[in-house]
């Protein structure tokens, strides 16, 4: 297990207004939002996009991550599913390192494994990492077989 201690940033937050008018319950509703400076958009502030936005400054201000080579929610292709990734970190003009985050009482368990393995039979990166925010595993691949890893890699 890693430990993370997230690093102080101050997240621009809102209230995204919005008005319900469907003829049953028509009711206004406040949602909170997030803006994550990687998609450069409002995201609603869901409390997987929480652990996914401390994951993401933890990148890029403990371990010096180039904010720049890292994507977040995109688009892949699993046979004729089509699924997004969390967090891609890339080096070299290649996927480096596939992070799924999960929200804070979801446990990473071996199916949230499987699905970054799938990922990364697509992908091909060396890193494969999972965080509920609490709980942190990672593992780099290395002639086919998983290592445990003890913390996230240097980007040298």
């Amino acid at each position: 297990m890693i430990s993370l201690n997230y690093p102080s940033y101050s997240f621009k937050l809102r209230k995204n207004e919005t008005k319900n008018t469907g003829a049953v319950n028509s009711q206004e509703q406040s949602k909170d939002q997030i803006f994550d400076p990687f998609r450069k958009q409002w995201i609603m502030l869901t409390p997987e996009e929480w652990v996914r936005q401390n994951i993401l400054q933890y990148l890029v201000q403990i371990c010096g991550y180039p904010a720049s080579l890292i994507a977040v929610e995109k688009s892949i292709q699993l046979g004729e599913l089509t699924k997004r990734f969390d967090i891609l970190v890339y080096k070299d003009s290649k996927p480096w390192m596939i992070i799924e985050c999960k929200e804070a009482n979801v446990p990473i368990t071996d199916k949230t494994i499987q699905q970054l393995y799938q990922y990364q039979q697509v992908l091909e990166a060396e890193f494969l990492f999972a965080s509920n925010g609490h709980e942190t595993v990672g593992a780099q691949i290395k002639s086919g077989k998983l290592q445990a890893l003890q913390n996230f890699p240097e980007y040298l």
